[in-house]
């Protein structure tokens, strides 16, 4: 899948119009401190752009402010790509235990945060994966002790880097030198294609964390959990690995999106009829300038991985 040219400015600081595959590109191809959040901020930017295209959220109520804006034309809404009006940043939401800056977030006026997304990545030291668990139902109990009608999406990426045999040749015993040793932590897919055993580990854990389904149950369980990982292999770099999580599993990144929706829309449409003039998901004009693949455009707009949310009907 080629890289578009203009795909990621690096020295980017508001959200940027993205594919999936280019946002996982830059998360296996970054090479400064992670300390920065710079390998993760343009998954950011995918997941508001997406919450706009294929989710029908109105672009100013979500954070980072993805580059769009909509123009209600004939009781449509035509759906503009405009990179002036985008921003960067966080918001910070109340918890019932602290403040917290969360990714991405979705507020709908008079009733406060309606979605979020944690995105959180890892590019080696995988034998700590299991050190992350505290801080991801930390913050995921914060947050719905506050506002138990969150919609609360959490968002794991890992680098898939792959053991291959001149490496695995070169590990030492546990005496050997440090940079060996971190060599060998770094591994997250085995010779024969399954990821190690820590990982293995993290993804049961996470299994516990997803699928919570009402506002009364357990506010340590996200909405939504995925895990995935990224290919770091040559024109495969930035390719979500297809054979794991496994087939049936709950953290498979296709579901993770449609499953925010529908808890969405089972809180705040389904179970507050009279809120729908303020909750609704839009839906585009199928004819808007965002969506029109031309050949100026083809460089500018992204290949999309998903359906945008256009009206059915067109009168």
């Amino acid at each position: 899948m080629p890289l578009r040219s203009n795909a990621i400015s690096a020295d980017a600081r508001v959200c940027q119009w993205i594919s999936q595959y280019e946002a996982l590109h830059h998360f296996c191809t970054y090479t400064g401190p992670t300390q920065s959040q710079q390998h993760i901020k343009p998954l950011h930017w995918y997941v508001a752009c997406r919450l706009v295209l294929e989710g029908g959220f109105h672009p100013e109520d979500i954070t980072p402010r993805p580059p769009f804006r909509v123009v209600v034309k004939g009781g449509k809404h035509f759906l503009h790509f405009d990179p002036t009006v985008a921003t960067g940043g966080e918001r910070t939401v109340l918890g019932g235990l602290k403040t917290k800056n969360v990714d991405v977030v979705v507020t709908k006026d008079g009733i406060g945060p309606v979605m979020a997304v944690s995105c959180k990545g890892m590019t080696g030291a995988f034998r700590n994966l299991t050190n992350r668990m505290e801080e991801t139902i930390g913050e995921c109990t914060n947050l719905h002790i506050t506002y138990p009608a969150l919609v609360f999406g959490y968002m794991f990426v890992i680098r898939a880097n792959r053991k291959i045999a001149t490496l695995a040749e070169e590990i030492q015993p546990d005496d050997a030198p440090p940079v060996k040793q971190l060599a060998a932590n770094d591994i997250a897919i085995e010779e024969g294609g399954a990821p190690v055993e820590s990982i293995f580990r993290f993804h049961s854990a996470l299994r516990e964390l997803t699928g919570r389904r009402g506002i009364r149950n357990d506010v340590s369980r996200y909405e939504a959990v995925t895990l995935a990982m990224a290919e770091m292999s040559g024109e495969h770099t930035g390719k979500v690995l297809d054979h794991f999580p496994p087939d049936d599993s709950p953290l498979r990144i296709e579901q993770f999106f449609q499953t925010l929706y529908l808890r969405y829309e089972e809180r705040f449409l389904f179970g507050a009829p009279d809120l729908k003039a303020v909750t609704r998901r839009l839906e585009w004009a199928s004819n808007s300038p965002a969506l029109q693949r031309t050949q100026d455009s083809l460089d500018a707009f992204p290949t999309l991985e998903f359906d945008p949310r256009v009206e059915s009907v067109e009168s």
